[in-house]
């Protein structure tokens, strides 16, 4: 059965490969990030980032958020208007199949949701939680206003009918990512403070400005629809083959040939990227920093809120570990509706329970209790454990908790399906 709604008290808008990351602090929007390290870095690095921050386009969709907003009580911080408080991230991968995009799954008029992450920073931004919400998700669509008045009717649909129906009825990408917004809203109670919309186009020139991608492919992969073609092993992709890999969903080696399959790689795809980019020191390469920060700004289109609170927002996460970064999807089965899509379960109610809680998604196993028994293994930290596991070594016991600088074993994961951070193993390569 399909999740039930939540209420939630709206909030103020202003796979691990052959993982090298070791417990850096990264964050799903990679060129905010950098752009912080950049930005505080002296006069000629201002200077970088007004131009590059020139290149970010905006989308404003508050006059169609028909949702009642408070107001601060108190004048928000001119730095970092989010501090003290969680903030949810809508990121729309945009699929635009005109121009050179078209060459890839053939031409389709205007713009196409592909990809949407909820991506969730804790309050005390120790934490960093990826949900991906699978696009064949059937979910309640409501009524979403548009840009040049009117509204689409509301409606039972699969989750990016939403962007799509924006779009076409509207125009725009500002009716576009409204809806998106609001069909979030309806099926979670939560209500993204900030949007930022992702050119899979841009995407491509981001893997190049970082001399392509490593990831390891455990079985060959031959997907004649995305023009992939990939033997069983360790690859490094360069942009146009790591957007195909994002993109494939059908042929050998593909799994079910589900779109829930793909997510899967898709999350894997990020996490290689990160690797990449502490790998390759990108961050202390000017040269390299330069170009991968031109191509992922070119990418983004934001609302102005976020274009003008990136920075500070980015720099209050420069603390994460690489263990509290989270990748997950939507709990679902197959829909009872539809054929090949799908419903999201109860697990996915304690889901968004606990993102509007601002609560860890995923909890570690508690340690052995304490004896005087050499024998019960007095004294040891209690592992990972749990479901995804997020790095809090441990749980009860006082004392046998392990310090907070531990880093969490590796665990083997299945993206896609299970819960993993970046410290987790999501494929095996010989």
């Amino acid at each position: 059965m399909p999740t039930t709604r939540h209420t939630a008290a709206p909030r103020s808008r202003s796979a691990r490969h052959a993982r090298r990351l070791r417990g850096r602090p990264w964050l799903r929007v990679t060129a905010v990030t950098a752009v912080a390290v950049v930005a505080f870095a002296g006069t000629a690095a201002a200077s970088l980032y007004v131009r590059l921050r020139g290149n970010v386009d905006t989308v404003d969709t508050s006059s169609l958020i028909d949702v009642p907003l408070p107001t601060d009580t108190e004048p928000p911080d001119p730095d970092d208007p989010n501090a003290g408080r969680a903030v949810n991230l809508l990121v729309i991968g945009s699929d635009d199949r005109s121009g050179e995009n078209g060459r890839i799954g053939g031409y389709v008029e205007g713009q196409r949701s592909d990809t949407t992450l909820l991506v969730h920073l804790s309050a005390d931004r120790e934490r960093v939680d990826v949900v991906s919400i699978p696009r064949d998700s059937r979910v309640d669509i409501p009524a979403c206003n548009l840009t040049g008045g009117g509204a689409i009717e509301s409606r039972r649909g699969n989750f990016n009918d939403a962007f799509a129906l924006g779009w076409d009825h509207g125009r725009d990408l500002e009716s576009a990512a409204a809806c998106t917004i609001m069909t979030v809203y309806e099926n979670t109670g939560i209500l993204a403070e900030h949007t930022v919309v992702v050119d899979f186009s841009g995407f491509q020139g981001m893997v190049d400005a970082i001399g392509g991608v490593s990831i390891c492919v455990p079985a060959d992969i031959d997907a004649e629809y995305v023009d992939l073609t990939l033997a069983a092993g360790q690859h490094v992709l360069d942009g146009p083959t790591a957007l195909n890999f994002a993109r494939a969903r059908t042929g050998k080696g593909l799994g079910d040939g589900s779109d829930t399959n793909r997510i899967g790689n898709q999350q894997r795809l990020v996490a290689a990227m990160v690797d990449e980019v502490f790998a390759k020191n990108v961050l202390t390469d000017v040269p390299q920093l330069v170009g991968f920060l031109g191509a992922a700004t070119q990418s983004l289109t934001v609302d102005p809120a976020l274009k003008d609170a990136m920075i500070g927002l980015a720099f209050s996460l420069r603390s994460v570990r690489a263990e509290n970064i989270t990748f997950l999807t939507v709990p679902f089965v197959d829909s009872t509706e539809k054929r090949y899509k799908v419903d999201w379960t109860a697990e996915a109610d304690t889901l968004w329970a606990n993102l509007l809680a601002d609560r860890p998604l995923t909890q570690a196993s508690a340690p052995p209790p304490v004896t005087d028994d050499p024998a019960s293994g007095s004294g040891s930290a209690g592992g990972a454990g749990g479901t995804g596991g997020t790095g809090d070594a441990g749980g009860a016991g006082g004392a046998t908790t392990a310090p907070p600088d531990t880093p969490v074993p590796s665990q083997t994961r299945e993206a896609g399906r299970e819960p993993f951070t970046v410290n987790d193993t999501t494929a095996v390569c010989a």
